[in-house]
């Protein structure tokens, strides 16, 4: 045998060994695919039989107009809409009186129901209730989450090795030697020779980059025996939001029963106009650096922002904002094939978050800027690259250190043009390629904020955008600002996310609580009258309802966290609840953010019921509460979007557990005014933020400042309980009312 044979055929051999190895990961990662597969359409199909079955079928006669005569099939037994859907043409004319025309019509309009059915269907894994169908769907899911992104991966991988190998492999059968050689014509044997040629290449890259250990490595994590029942619910518990992710990955695919991908589609791109959404999709995107799965919608996030460069992510809270800019940052760090670093500034409070994300979900280095160690963090990450996180005011000390991109969270934090961070941010956006702002609430107050948010990024779109912003109408301004906003909604793209129920709990002042309201008023105080029901802790009709619900909460396990505004509330309602034991901490403004983790952590480690306290500026922002299922709100916010941020905190991606949400009101106070008033402000913000359909809209008419809304309020209750009016000053006017908002 020839040397050029030897080598020839240990080519083959080690391009045959690693094809066997790529179909190896095809065929157990299909496998598990298809298990899913199957338990997913088992418990759908039982879902939508179970709907069925809940329908008279008297409802046949809504869909065809009443043109069906229902009575005959209810006699013969038929007496849900699943029983027709059901039948067969042939068992529905063997009923007298069912003609062809009829059996077709009834067929149809059943046909019609159990789409609609269907459509509206989704399937909900809920520890709490169990039963067969499920535990069989997260044992099968439960494959896929610890074998994670990397085997879908090396799976892709491995077809796409697979079918580059088939063509050579079959050209070099005449490389090997042998009487099939030697017969062989000249030109099978050149063609043999450069297969040969083509394959030893390959082989000698794979080999480089590790291909046949990565194929090795996915073969054995999708070969993991299957676990038990008790294991697989602990693992969900803990891992909902990546169980949940690996389904809606198959349903983009369209691997599992119910709606395809398509029909959610719009709402996942955020239904950017179809060019724009176009050439989002077409944007490569390179996720090997993350650690987890992104759903459908994070990644299309992901290719907007490295699309566009400069963009806002508005998604509301709960997400996953943040991992859709480590996944930009992962990609840039892949393409650069080197120490790429990048800047990722954020409130203090969250930067301990946004380590421990960066670390948890990529492969990239976290160094944090902030304490006694910060210069040696900073050198840290200019000698070897990374994420460096550090706060707002930190920018000054960092502008010179050259960044591949730069991500501000919580971004409506630099709305304001005069401030200096707001400054500093700009400054450095603009020298930077890639900037990605993460805000959930981009306009509080003023739908004219958010052109400041675009200036930092995309000035050119401002030509488009005039002062008076809210004249464009809803409409027109998503159309104008597509190129540099992209919001999801919740409600869209997290189906599986149990419901909220949202309560307010209007109850009378006792007596102590009007007495200290009326002194409020009578002085003009604002924040003295909403922080009033507390004044006089142990007579308290608000805390009272409150060591109700927390009781509740208690007797069935659930965990609760309360938010107020006023520092001074939260210290009356530890007062209350101090006596239980059940009071983990407090999470205030002036709290270290290492603390505020700490206590988060606690929270959720503890076993059984617990309750977390929190200032509402400084936990309902960043932080992630999803351990509790109970959320009270001591009093109503000036802002609608900070009582949204407060329980999205629990309300998020991971969520298991229909979220309660408790609102303490007073009937006879400033609570009910507030309440009216907010609503506004909240539909403001849904027109602009959101996606609709309304052309026009005067946002003049509930736009309304903190201030001035305090100002309003003061002089209304001042009216209304015939209090003492301020005197006024010499040149006519009243003076404001005290502790209002600036």
């Amino acid at each position: 045998m020839g040397r050029r044979t030897r080598r020839a055929r240990e080519v083959l051999a080690r391009a045959e060994r690693l094809r066997a190895a790529a179909r190896g990961v095809v065929a157990e990662h299909a496998a598990a695919v298809d298990q899913v597969a199957r338990a997913h359409r088992e418990v759908f199909e039982r879902l939508v039989r179970a709907e069925l079955e809940a329908i008279p079928v008297e409802r046949l006669k809504d869909v065809t107009e009443g043109r069906l005569q229902i009575g005959t099939l209810r006699a013969v037994g038929y007496a849900t809409v699943a029983a027709v859907h059901a039948a067969t043409r042939q068992d529905l004319l063997r009923i007298p009186g069912i003609g062809g025309p009829t059996a077709a019509h009834l067929l149809g309009a059943a046909g019609q129901i159990a789409t609609a059915v269907q459509e509206g269907t989704a399937v909900r894994l809920d520890p709490a209730h169990p039963d067969a169908g499920t535990t069989a769907l997260v044992a099968a899911l439960h494959r896929l989450v610890l074998a994670g992104p990397a085997a879908r991966r090396a799976a892709a991988e491995a077809a796409e090795l697979d079918a580059r190998y088939g063509p050579p492999l079959a050209e070099a059968k005449y490389a090997r030697g042998g009487l099939r050689g030697l017969l062989a014509g000249a030109q099978k044997r050149e063609r043999a020779r450069q297969a040969v040629e083509l394959l030893d290449a390959e082989g000698e890259r794979a080999e480089a980059d590790g291909v046949e250990l990565r194929f090795a490595q996915a073969t054995a994590d999708l070969l993991r025996p299957t676990a038990g029942e008790v294991e697989v619910w602990v693992e969900f518990e803990h891992r909902a939001a990546e169980f949940h992710a690996e389904l809606a990955l198959l349903a983009e695919d369209g691997r599992l029963a119910g709606p395809t991908a398509t029909d959610g589609r719009a709402a996942a791109e955020g239904h950017l106009p179809d060019g724009l959404a176009e050439q989002v999709r077409a944007q490569p995107f390179d996720d090997r650096g993350c650690t987890v799965s992104l759903r459908g919608y994070q990644a299309f996030g992901a290719r907007f922002a490295l699309a566009r460069k400069k963009v806002v992510i508005g998604d509301e809270m709960g997400l996953g904002k943040t991992v859709q800019a480590l996944a930009v940052l992962a990609h840039l760090a892949a393409a650069a094939e080197g120490a790429a670093r990048f800047l990722v500034v954020c409130p203090a409070s969250v930067l301990v978050n946004w380590q421990r994300e960066t670390a948890a979900r990529t492969t990239l280095a976290a160094h944090r800027y902030h304490g006694p160690d910060r210069e040696a963090a900073r050198e840290r990450w200019l000698a070897t690259g990374g994420v460096l996180v550090a706060t707002y005011e930190s920018l000054r000390t960092l502008a010179d250190d050259p960044v591949a991109a730069l991500v501000v969270d919580e971004a409506h934090f630099v709305k304001n043009p005069a401030a200096r961070r707001t400054r500093l941010v700009a400054e450095r956006a603009a020298r930077t390629e890639y900037v990605l702002f993460l805000t959930g609430t981009p306009m509080e107050n003023r739908v004219e904020e958010f052109r400041t948010l675009i200036g930092h990024l995309q000035p050119e779109l401002l030509a488009d955008l005039p002062a008076g912003l809210g004249a464009l109408g809803p409409l027109a301004f998503r159309r104008a600002v597509a190129p540099a906003y992209l919001r999801r909604n919740q409600q869209d793209v997290l189906t599986e996310l149990p419901d909220v129920v949202r309560v307010d709990e209007w109850d009378e002042f006792s007596a102590a609580d009007r007495a200290a309201y009326a002194a409020a008023v009578a002085e003009g105080n604002f924040m003295a009258m909403r922080r009033a029901a507390y004044a006089d802790p142990a007579h308290s009709a608000k805390l009272r309802r409150l060591r109700e619900l927390v009781a509740e909460a208690a007797e069935s396990g659930h965990k609760v966290v309360v938010f107020s505004y006023f520092r001074e509330v939260l210290a009356a309602v530890h007062g209350a609840l101090g006596g239980t034991g059940a009071v983990t901490g407090t999470v205030a403004g002036a709290l270290p953010a290492e603390q505020r983790q700490e206590l988060v952590d606690a929270f959720t480690a503890a076993e059984g019921h617990a309750v977390l306290l929190c200032q509402i500026q400084a936990g309902g922002i960043g932080l992630n509460l999803q351990a509790a299922n109970v959320v009270v709100l001591c009093e109503p916010q000036l802002k609608p979007t900070l009582e949204d941020q407060a329980v999205a905190r629990a309300q998020r991606m991971g969520q298991i557990r229909r979220v309660r949400v408790h609102r303490l009101l007073a009937t006879d106070s400033l609570d009910r005014r507030l309440v009216e008033l907010l609503r506004g402000k909240a539909e403001l913000f849904d027109r602009y933020a959101r996606r609709s359909d309304l052309a026009e809209a005067a946002p003049e008419a509930v736009d309304i400042s903190d201030r001035a809304l305090a100002v309003r309020i003061v002089e209304d209750e001042q009216l209304r309980l015939a209090g003492p009016r301020p005197p006024r000053r010499e040149d006519g006017a009243r003076p404001e009312p005290g502790g209002v908002p600036t």
